[in-house]
């Protein structure tokens, strides 16, 4: 089942590892293998990706920050194929993705000249960036007909158990899911608490908003750490963060 109805697609620049997914997802469809399991596999690819920054090896962390994103994409499609969405899947993928950030950044910081506390503030406004863009990507699939609706544009209690997975799993998950994200969405909503009642994006702007996916945010961070711009990754997510009010100047002022 795709995210989105045929029309409500759109080029989105954060989900370039879609097609390695699919056909990594398709090798594992008729396995014992779960989108559990895969997403497991794109955290040991995370850490990887950590230990190469460490050893200024920055091709190889560059190779496995891109092979993250494209495992990352092939556990929703395992789960797809399989027919068996879960919350538990899903938030363990959210849980997985932010501490990893929090890594990519905190090594960064260790093996450059970059200070702590601009480490710390170009992981809050890289986390902002994703939740803008999951915010009104998750309206989208919502609201688009027969669009994927396990993403909730307001996660504020525990939902209830799909079939495979149990409840304890689910509540745990959600708790910390909460915790870890629950600032940063009660920012960008405050920020556009009207976003909910528009009654769809056009394919351009959510094409622009992709920009701020976490693809494409794990990308940026690829090229640049073989480039030998590492002491510029940590200044330059934290001015790329003043997009996010003109993209919510955007919709408030052209799209309702």
């Amino acid at each position: 089942m795709s995210k989105l109805a045929k029309e409500d697609k759109f080029l989105d620049l954060s989900d370039y590892g879609r097609s390695f997914g699919r056909f990594f997802a398709n090798q594992l469809k008729e396995t014992r293998f779960t989108p559990i399991h895969v997403t497991l596999l794109f955290g040991i690819s995370g850490i990887l990706a950590i230990y190469f920054i460490i050893n200024n090896q920055y091709w190889l962390a560059a190779f496995f920050i891109v092979l993250k994103s494209g495992i990352d994409a092939a556990d929703g499609e395992l789960a797809r194929m399989k027919n068996t969405p879960s919350y538990s899947g899903r938030y363990l993928d959210s849980v997985f993705d932010i501490i990893l950030n929090f890594l990519f950044l905190m090594t960064i910081c260790y093996v450059s000249k970059t200070t702590i506390w601009f480490s710390l503030l170009a992981f809050i406004c890289i986390q902002l960036q994703g939740t803008l863009y999951n915010y009104y990507y998750v309206i989208l699939r919502n609201k688009s007909v027969g669009g994927d609706t396990t993403s909730k544009v307001f996660e504020y209690k525990t939902p209830k158990a799909l079939p495979g997975e149990t409840q304890k799993s689910v509540d745990v998950l959600f708790k910390i899911y909460t915790v870890v994200y629950g600032s940063f969405d009660k920012m960008i909503h405050a920020l556009d608490n009207d976003a909910y009642k528009v009654k769809t994006f056009p394919n351009w702007f959510m094409t622009l908003l992709s920009i701020y996916g976490l693809g494409f945010q794990l990308l940026i961070i690829a090229v640049m750490l073989p480039l030998g711009w590492i002491e510029f990754i940590v200044p330059f997510f934290i001015v790329f963060s003043i997009l996010i009010f003109v993209l919510i100047l955007i919709r408030k002022r052209f799209i309702n």
